[in-house]
């Protein structure tokens, strides 16, 4: 499939784990086609209403982002939070309570970027405490490391009125953000969690079950999407092929 510059030019534009899956009696035969195709139907976040299209092309530079930010060699995930400020960017400014920059190791090896702040998240200022990040809490655990080695963050700094999905103007005005603190972070693996992250950061419209289970370069690290945690306290089922995908994380990481 071939891809027309002045495409990819607007696209630049708008930027308890174990056991809850069961592991013990858990055949990974059963997890293939008919249980993909059945989540990949079940997924309901709509921003894919659009033809779910796998997109051929990788992602490539975001030079377009760095020379309007400004950036330089310096920068660092203080000055990134400096720079965000007390946000008027967008509508959000005017509900939220706090603005969630991300928490973690600032030189994390693996780095987990999910869609937006919940209420809970909003309250304290801090990314993924709620249900959904007590659960991300255990998938990290699963895999032998802490939320004190990995980096957490979002998409959107701000939490969306009643969790609604992140409108097209809230990510233009983040997204900057979030290039810049992968790129402070520099990490050996991104995990994108959730139709929202994977689509802003690849730049694509496919939905989770299309796109989830692979590696994919992005900018020196190797990115990999699998299904948002509040996804897997809807449909407990995903938790199976989400620790297949957190199974191919750890080994990616246990090979350097």
């Amino acid at each position: 499939m071939s891809t027309n510059p002045a495409t990819i030019d607007k696209l630049k534009s708008w930027l308890e784990f174990y056991r809850e899956i069961g592991l013990e009696s858990l055949s990974l035969n059963q997890v293939g086609a008919p249980l993909t195709s059945y989540m990949h139907q079940q997924e309901g976040r709509s921003v894919v209403k659009e033809t779910e299209t796998r997109t051929t092309k990788e992602t490539g530079s975001l030079s377009l982002f760095e020379a309007e930010l400004g950036r330089d060699t310096d920068d660092s995930l203080e000055k990134i939070r400096e720079d965000i400020g007390d946000c008027q960017r967008c509508k959000l400014c005017s509900t939220r309570t706090n603005i969630v920059f991300g928490s973690g190791n600032p030189k994390a090896r693996l780095v987990f970027v999910g869609e937006a702040p919940g209420a809970d998240e909003d309250a304290q200022g801090l990314p993924f405490v709620g249900r959904a990040g007590q659960l991300l809490t255990r998938i990290i655990e699963s895999i032998g490391l802490t939320r004190q080695d990995v980096y957490i963050c979002n998409v959107i700094k701000c939490r969306p009125p009643n969790n609604r999905f992140p409108e097209k103007d809230e990510i233009t005005a983040c997204y900057p953000f979030i290039v810049r603190q992968l790129e402070v972070i520099s990490p050996k693996v991104i995990c994108c969690l959730g139709a929202a992250a994977a689509q802003t950061i690849l730049k694509t419209k496919s939905s989770v079950g299309w796109i989830r289970g692979r590696f994919q370069d992005y900018r020196g690290a190797k990115l990999i999407v699998t299904y948002h945690p509040a996804y897997l306290l809807r449909n407990p089922d995903a938790k199976r092929v989400v620790w297949e995908d957190m199974k191919k994380i750890k080994a990616l990481l246990s090979d350097s």
